[in-house]
């Protein structure tokens, strides 16, 4: 048989956990099996098993990368959750500065980036909105497992329904129309984003990621279960300074991930903070 439902789903599921800390569940089985049955004959294989075979034994790792494409969900749009943007221009950046002195970066990571719209959002609600944006150096890295997004991120391309959350006046001054409802984001802004490829469960991966003070990991660990969460959760906190901050989606809760990190109740938004290293 060429791709068996009920064996063949398990026997892979297993294996893309071990490679991405994402578990599909039952209810993702229709998707998962398309998937899967595009990339067996993109391939050349004549059934599951040849294709699983060398799936695990390709060296470079390319088709396992040409499936994690295939099987992350990329939903996104400028200003999401803006009431984070506000609080991180409010209420997290007034702290950071209190440990910083001037000729300091401040560094602030986006994972998952998607297709850039978080990042670019970010970039652009410092620019507007943080009256001190000339008086520091920000760098503003950009992660996703994904290597199709981040591409897709570099180009800067974006559709009608990407942007309709932002201000016109933003619009105008930060995109190009192109017609047919697209819009190309200034380069000034491509260039002030770095992106990079990175699994958050992958110890080795976030190794180099150190230093930040903000961290925006929104909407990712819903995909996880409680292993891969407490995983990402130690690996975010590594990577942040003493004292940094972490923002979540608003359906998800650091609280009932882990305990290593203190909340933080600000008016705009409930955040999650490293603690200080002599309140450790």
């Amino acid at each position: 048989m060429f791709y068996s439902p009920d064996e063949d789903f398990e026997r892979f599921r297993e294996y893309f956990y071990r490679k991405t800390g994402i578990m599909f569940d039952e209810s993702k089985r229709y998707f998962v099996d398309r998937r899967l049955v595009e990339r067996i004959k993109a391939t050349g294989h004549s059934n599951f098993k040849s294709y699983f075979i060398f799936l695990r034994l390709e060296a470079t790792g390319k088709e396992l990368q040409n499936l994690i494409n295939a099987l992350t969900v990329n939903e996104t749009y400028f200003f999401r959750e803006d009431y984070q943007f506000r609080c991180m221009v409010s209420r997290m950046l007034p702290e950071i500065f209190l440990r910083k002195k001037k000729g300091d970066i401040i560094k602030i990571w986006s994972i998952p980036s998607s297709t850039g719209e978080e990042p670019y959002s970010i970039a652009i609600y410092l620019l507007e909105y943080w009256d001190e944006i000339d008086e520091w150096d920000v760098e503003i890295v950009a992660s996703d497992i994904d290597t199709n997004a981040l591409e897709a991120a570099k180009r800067g391309i974006y559709s009608e329904r990407s942007v309709k959350f932002l201000p016109p006046h933003i619009l105008k001054k930060y995109f190009k129309p192109l017609g047919n409802g697209y819009y190309r984001i200034s380069d000034d802004l491509v260039s002030a984003v770095n992106f990079t490829r990175v699994n958050i469960v992958d110890r080795l991966e976030t190794k180099k990621y150190r230093g930040f003070d903000i961290v925006f990991c929104r909407n990712l660990l819903i995909y996880f279960d409680d292993t891969s969460r407490k995983i990402a959760a130690e690996n975010i906190y590594d990577s942040l300074n003493p004292g940094g901050f972490v923002c979540l989606g608003h359906s998800e809760s650091m609280s009932r991930i882990s305990s290593i990190f203190k909340v933080r109740k600000f008016p705009e938004a409930i955040v999650y903070q490293k603690p200080l290293e002599e309140n450790v």
